[in-house]
């Protein structure tokens, strides 16, 4: 299913910082784990995911650092900051806020609150 890019706009680096929450990660990485918990929906390109590490990364929400892989690649890995954990923690609230208004309205609640 293809989704809006209007309603991924903001969303997109709330699951990225989401992902940081459990590990450093690289960037082709992202884009899979992405995907995978998605079922396949959330399917990124490189040139959308780097501007958003980018942005991430100059509001000092995430650093990065470049470490070998096991077959002596290089990689740049992403670590979310403690600032970036608090700004994580205050857009879910929001993001928990705000899809739980849609839902009310989507489900055909009543004006007086019944359903």
């Amino acid at each position: 299913m293809n989704v809006d890019k209007e309603l991924l706009k903001g969303s997109i680096p709330l699951m990225v910082l989401k992902l940081f929450t459990n590990g450093d990660m690289y960037g082709y990485q992202i884009i899979k784990k992405l995907e995978l918990l998605s079922h396949g929906v959330f399917s990124f390109k490189e040139g959308t995911l780097y501007p958003i590490l980018h942005s991430l990364e100059k509001s000092s929400y995430v650093v990065s650092y470049w470490q070998e892989s096991e077959i002596g690649r290089k990689r740049k890995y992403y670590r979310i900051t403690q600032q970036g954990q608090m700004y994580f923690n205050q857009k879910l609230n929001e993001w928990k806020c705000f899809t739980d208004s849609v839902n009310l309205i989507m489900e055909g609640g009543n004006e007086d609150g019944a359903n």
